[in-house]
C-alpha cells in the first residue's frame, strides 16, 4: 500500500530538512514525498530536491488548506498522510497510520507532537512543547476534529468526503473534522508521534492564540456540541477563569484588600479547569519550570479569553464572519 507524505511548506528551510529526512528514514517501505511549496521565498525547494521530494509550486501564496487539497490531487497513494513542514516524525509513524486504517471505520488518524520541541530556542517554546503534549495525551480516542499538521486519511475517504476548505486558513481542522466525523471515526493517537518546532517568542504566540480562538468562535456558536476532546469544555471554563482573574486584580484595589480573595478563587478555578495537564506537565519538569508553564498558560488562558470576547462581538455585527467560518451542517 503506497503511502503518500503530503508536505505543505511555505518558507520553513529551517526545519524543512529535518522533516524530510525523517520522513525518508521511516522504517515503512512504500513511500512517496509530495512537498507543496506555497511560493516560498527561501531556500525550500532547493532542500525539498535535494531530499528526493517531488515539488509542486503554487505561483502564488494559497495557505496551508488549499496547499494539502492540491497536494492531494497529485497523490497516488492509498493513504495520504498531511504533515506540516516543521513536524519531524518517529521512524514508525508511518507503519503505526497504515495499521491504524486498515480499520475502515477508521477514517482518520491524528497524531501528537512529543513532549520536546524540534528544535530549543527559548522557554516559550518548552512551554508550548508540553502544552500541546499534554493536551493531546489528555485526549486521546475518538474526537471530532482534526489535526491537520500529523494526520494520515485513507484516499477513497477523501474523495468521498472532499477537500479542506481554503477559505478558512486557521480553522480548517474544525470544519473538516466535522465532516468526516459524521462518517467516519476519527482518532487521536500517541501511536503516531513527532517532534514540532514550536513558536520560540511570547508575542507570536498569543497573536497566534488569540487570532485562531477569535475564529474558533462562530464553529462553536454553529455547534455547540462540537468538541475537540473530552477536556475541552472544562478547558473553555478555565479560559473564562483566568480573564475574570484577570480583571478582578483591579477589585481590591477599589473594594479593599480583602477582595484579594476573589481573584485568587479566580486563579484556583483556571487551574482546577485543567488539573490533568498539570499532572502531566509535572511529570517532565521540576517546580521551577512547572511556576514559569503554569504563569504563561495564564497569561495564554486570558488571551484566549479576550479573543472569545472579540469573535463574539464581530459574530454580533458582521454576517459574513459569521457565515464564513461557522460549520457547514449538512
Amino acid at each position: 500500500m503506497l503511502v503518500s507524505v503530503i508536505v505543505p511548506n511555505y518558507n520553513y528551510a529551517r526545519t524543512l530538512d529535518l522533516c524530510l529526512a525523517a520522513v525518508n528514514a521511516q522504517t515503512y517501505p512504500d513511500v512517496e514525498v509530495i512537498v507543496v511549496d506555497d511560493n516560498s521565498t527561501d531556500d525550500s525547494v532547493r532542500i525539498a530536491e535535494a531530499r528526493g521530494a517531488r515539488v509542486i509550486r503554487t505561483g502564488t501564496n494559497i495557505g496551508a488548506p488549499a496547499a494539502r487539497n492540491l497536494g492531494a490531487t497529485e497523490a497516488e497513494g492509498e493513504v495520504l498522510f498531511f504533515l506540516d513542514s516543521d513536524v519531524a516524525l518517529r521512524p514508525d509513524a508511518l507503519a503505526e497510520a497504515v495499521a491504524i486504517l486498515a480499520d475502515p471505520a477508521v477514517g482518520a488518524a491524528c497524531g501528537t507532537y512529543e513532549a520536546k520541541p524540534l528544535i530549543r530556542d527559548s522557554l516559550v517554546e518548552e512551554y508550548r512543547a508540553l502544552q500541546l503534549y499534554s493536551w493531546w495525551i489528555g485526549d486521546l480516542g475518538d474526537t471530532s476534529t482534526v489535526f491537520t499538521a500529523i494526520m494520515a486519511i485513507r484516499a477513497d475517504v477523501f474523495a468521498e468526503v472532499g477537500g479542506f476548505n481554503p477559505a478558512l486558513r486557521h480553522s480548517e481542522n474544525a470544519d473538516y473534522g466535522h465532516r468526516l466525523s459524521q462518517r467516519y471515526r476519527i482518532l487521536l493517537t500517541d501511536r503516531i508521534q513527532g517532534r514540532h518546532d514550536h513558536d520560540d517568542k511570547l508575542g507570536v504566540l498569543l497573536t497566534k492564540f488569540f487570532h485562531r480562538a477569535r475564529l474558533h468562535v462562530p464553529l462553536f456558536l454553529t455547534r455547540p456540541d462540537f468538541s475537540g476532546g473530552p477536556t475541552n469544555g472544562s478547558r473553555g471554563w478555565g479560559s473564562v477563569a483566568a480573564l475574570l482573574a484577570a480583571v478582578s486584580l483591579l477589585a481590591p484595589a477599589v473594594l479593599g484588600v480583602a477582595w484579594l480573595a476573589l481573584p485568587a478563587l479566580l486563579f484556583a478555578t483556571f487551574v482546577l479547569a485543567d488539573l490533568p495537564m498539570y499532572r502531566i506537565v509535572r511529570g517532565h519538569v521540576g517546580p521551577l519550570f512547572l511556576a514559569y508553564y503554569t504563569a504563561v498558560h495564564f497569561v495564554v488562558n486570558v488571551t484566549v479569553g479576550l479573543a472569545v470576547v472579540a469573535g463574539l462581538a464581530q459574530c454580533a455585527v458582521s454576517q459574513r464572519f459569521r457565515t464564513t467560518y461557522a460549520l457547514k451542517v449538512a
